[in-house]
């Protein structure tokens, strides 16, 4: 009766909860923006199921579940992430990762999907500016603003890999 969406759902839910968390940076919050983004996709499965690229329709979902949250203002009132851990020790991968994580953070929502579909889910700009639903031209420019700002952020140059802005 749900053509293929329980089987879908089960076999990229992980990956999904992936791009969600690089996209707000806080498990509990990825977990709910999956959660809305599968509603969303359930209510206009008949649509989904009969697109060419079914990543990229539940990817844009999810992204566009992210962002209109981003407009709202609970979001910036509830912060369920746990500050009382311990600190990581100096120089570790762990360390890096999580001042990666905060600069990510600190991104604005749309370059912080930008960041996230380019990078992470390693898409082509055309890809992203359809993901994202502006022009090839937006992307390149968010995505620029974005690694100009995570350098800034971090304080030393970011690896760029070649043909990337």
């Amino acid at each position: 009766m749900d053509g293929g969406f329980t089987e879908y759902v089960t076999t990229r839910a992980a990956w999904l909860r992936k791009v969600a968390y690089l996209l707000c940076g806080d498990w509990h919050r990825a977990d709910d923006l999956v959660q809305s983004a599968i509603t969303r996709l359930y209510t206009n499965w008949h649509r989904a199921r009969r697109a060419d690229n079914l990543d990229g329709y539940a990817r844009r979902t999810l992204v566009n579940t992210f962002l209109a949250e981003q407009r709202t203002s609970w979001w910036r009132r509830v912060d369920l992430r746990q500050n009382d851990q311990d600190p990581p020790a100096p120089g570790s991968d762990v360390e890096l990762a999580l001042d990666l994580r905060a600069a990510l953070e600190r991104l604005p929502a749309r370059q912080r999907a930008t960041v996230v579909l380019r990078y992470f889910c390693d898409l082509p700009v055309a890809d992203a500016a359809r993901a994202l639903g502006c022009s090839e031209g937006t992307v390149k420019s968010q995505t620029a603003k974005a690694v100009d700002t995570l350098r800034e952020l971090l304080r030393e140059p970011v690896s760029i890999p070649e043909g990337r802005p």
